[in-house]
């Protein structure tokens, strides 16, 4: 039997029949409730693109730290399938484990870019996130340009609001910094020169110490 959208199943047989797909390449298991994503179109891409040199860069540059593009995550009893996160290595004092080729856990920060998913970023998704553990979650809305970015404050999640300076500043990544006006406009270089200002940045540093202990 193929998956389907809306489908009730355990998370067993989502990825044993998952696995039955080979050509199916991203399917979620969210809170008991089968998701199959439509076709990526090219301003999702081009927005998932950003994101992971974001991610990517700031984890090339802060030991203890990894990114992840699209992997499949066994969270309490789901599979969801982010569009980008970053963790703490498990060494280092982070909440996730590796096993059998999966992250098992919670990612200490998870992006999600919202087209066709909206109804679920922002819904089932949201409620995963915040009952597993998720630190801090951010959605992009591509249809309304908007950054939503949520800190986990005891057990829920609250919005916060960039700087003055239009930067937003990570609680649990000290110097992951973001305009989120280099997002919407694809400015690549100018989103890496604000991020190199948090790296550069003394909470930075001092996270880095804490990292290499």
């Amino acid at each position: 039997m193929p998956l389907i959208t809306g489908m009730r199943m355990k998370r067993e047989e989502f990825l044993q029949r998952w696995e039955a797909i080979p050509e199916l390449k991203k399917a979620e298991l969210i809170e008991g409730i089968v998701f199959v994503s439509s076709p990526i179109g090219l301003t999702h891409g081009q927005y998932d693109g950003q994101i992971h040199l974001w991610l990517g860069t700031y984890a090339a540059y802060t030991p203890g730290v990894a990114f992840g593009p699209n992997v499949t995550c066994y969270m309490l009893e789901s599979a969801p399938q982010p569009d980008a996160f970053l963790r703490i290595l498990p060494e280092h004092g982070g909440s996730t484990q590796d096993q059998s080729n999966f992250l098992h856990g919670a990612p200490e920060l998870i992006v999600e870019i919202s087209e066709s998913s909206t109804t679920y970023d922002f819904g089932p998704k949201l409620a995963l996130y915040q009952r597993a553990g998720v630190r801090e979650y951010i959605t992009l809305d591509t249809f309304s340009k908007q950054v939503a970015w949520r800190v986990l404050t005891g057990g829920s999640y609250r919005r916060r609001s960039p700087g003055t300076d239009w930067i937003y500043r990570s609680k649990a990544f000290p110097g992951l910094w973001l305009d989120p006006r280099h997002i919407w406009s694809c400015e690549g270089r100018a989103m890496l020169a604000v991020l190199q200002k948090g790296m550069d940045s003394d909470e930075h540093r001092a996270f880095v110490v804490r990292m290499n202990k």
